[in-house]
């Protein structure tokens, strides 16, 4: 049997990169999916590719409005959230000295406030035996020049994971966080950079990384499928790097 057949599972920042590779994968072990993302146009090449049975909604993780929107459609539809992976963030990079009050405020907006209240809303349709992933990133670990802020949401992020599992865990719902190394996704075309100054970047990150190279979302979409499903029923609170070493090696 699919590791999650009959599962109702909702994916923020779904539309594309890791959450798109997610979301397929899902569908595959025999999920029902949920996916929203900001833009139209990457969402109505998300709706192609995933089909009819997945549901595709338009909506800004960082407005409170959004979010609550797309947590009653799914109530309304589905009745329940078996799977919650808060995926979508934001990043963009560039000196501590040159950071504007507008980039720390989005990449906070997104990264930490829409994350948090995502669960927040989403929790009263998870049941026990659901489980919640939160995306996170090595950065929260690495001092990597140049990702000050981008870091600090995502060492928050990992925060949040360790006290709602504690939270959460008497009701028999599991929080283990994704922290993804450098991931073959379109964030990397998003960072605020010039072309050269990206490619400079990620061929440095790929020189960092034990495997030299990036990682796939579909390798991560085959972690999320892992604590998503019954395979991972005694795995609670855990951050599991996807790295090809970087934070360790």
């Amino acid at each position: 049997m699919a590791k999650l057949q009959g599962k109702i599972a909702l994916i923020t920042g779904g539309s594309t990169g890791i959450g798109l590779a997610t979301a397929k994968l899902f569908q595959q072990e025999g999920a029902t999916v949920v996916v929203t993302g900001r833009t139209k146009s990457s969402l109505d090449e998300a709706q192609k590719e995933l089909g009819p049975d997945a549901l595709v909604i338009q909506a800004d993780a960082s407005k409170m409005k959004d979010t609550a929107n797309v947590v009653e459609q799914v109530k309304a539809k589905f009745g329940r959230i078996d799977i919650l992976f808060a995926n979508a963030g934001i990043a963009k990079f560039g000196p501590a000295a040159q950071v504007e009050e507008q980039t720390f405020d989005e990449m906070f907006g997104i990264n930490v406030k829409g994350l948090f209240f995502t669960v927040q809303a989403a929790l009263p349709l998870i049941p026990t035996g659901g489980a919640i992933l939160l995306n996170a990133s090595i950065v929260s670990k690495k001092g990597l020049p140049g990702t000050s802020i981008y870091s600090t949401t995502k060492a928050a992020v990992r925060s949040f994971g360790r006290t709602l599992a504690a939270e959460l865990a008497g009701q028999g719902i599991r929080v283990n966080t994704i922290s993804p190394g450098p991931i073959a996704t379109p964030i990397y075309g998003k960072l605020g950079m010039d072309a050269a100054g990206t490619k400079q970047f990620e061929e440095s990150m790929a020189q960092s990384v034990g495997l030299k190279r990036f990682g796939q979302p579909e390798e991560i979409a085959k972690v999320a499928v892992f604590l998503a499903s019954d395979d991972a029923s005694y795995v609670v609170g855990t951050e599991v790097f996807v790295d090809g070493g970087l934070a360790e090696l």
